[in-house]
């Protein structure tokens, strides 16, 4: 089982029940429409021109556009640069870019941006419904490239130690796009329900988990430090996420 197809195995019994929720923009992404708009915008990069091993620039913070832009990219066989320059066959932004800091053939935007196709444009027409067997999937650097077969094999050790269940409700303050990811990544494949809070105060955390009446929170070492002790809440330093990837 690759990467996408590991953290899209909890959709079928999940269906519209949401898995990732934006407390800045209010979007709330459903597991059935994650599975959806990957399918069709990984179709949607492929009638565009993307190739197998094509790099595509992905600029899109924390918050449920960033799994459905990043899983499109792998899904249709390419590899997610999580970058805002460099040179790539495609870009996917959220609401801008530079010019000239790129080098791309095409960009897409989840928000209207001079120069760019609306994300849109790529979930018109067909789907993808098998995604590539095995091979790299993503990088940070352009230099060490993680595969599918690693990225999953993490995910599996990770649920398996920090044990989140599908009833979960996981708050992530995490303060970078790819710790963001992992968490969501984590989450979904178990069938939790991810909220994205933006770096929020101790306070704004607290309130938060009781409003959403969450169960686990993932937070930079600092804050985790100060939310330890509630008796509800399970507490996890956001380095836990990422440190067996050696990062």
């Amino acid at each position: 089982m690759t990467w996408t197809e590991l953290v899209m195995e909890a959709a079928p019994t999940k269906g519209d029940q949401p898995a990732v929720s934006d407390v800045r923009t209010g979007e709330v992404l459903s597991y059935s429409a994650f599975v959806r708009r990957v399918m069709r915008a990984a179709a949607g990069l492929r009638r565009h021109g993307l190739q197998y091993g094509d790099h595509v620039i992905v600029n899109v913070p924390l918050g449920a556009t960033l799994p459905v832009a990043v899983h499109s990219v792998a899904w249709a066989g390419g590899i997610a640069v999580l970058d805002a320059t460099g040179e790539a066959r495609m870009m996917i932004t959220q609401r801008g870019y530079d010019p000239a800091a790129v080098k791309v053939e095409q960009v897409f935007s989840f928000q209207p941006v001079p120069g760019a196709r609306p994300f849109g444009d790529l979930v018109l027409n067909g789907v993808v419904e098998f995604g590539p067997l095995a091979g790299p999937a993503l990088t940070l650097d352009r230099l060490r490239l993680f595969d599918h077969d690693e990225l999953s094999g993490d995910l599996r050790r990770l649920a398996a130690r920090l044990v989140i269940g599908k009833d979960d409700v996981v708050i992530s303050a995490v303060s970078e796009p790819f710790r963001g990811l992992r968490v969501v990544d984590l989450a979904m494949m178990s069938g939790a329900h991810v909220v994205v809070a933006h770096e929020p105060s101790l306070v704004g955390c607290r309130v938060l988990a009781q409003e959403r009446r969450a169960t686990m929170v993932v937070a930079p070492y600092d804050l985790a430090r100060r939310l330890l002790g509630d008796p509800i809440l399970r507490v996890v330093d956001e380095r836990a996420i990422v440190s067996s990837l050696g990062l």
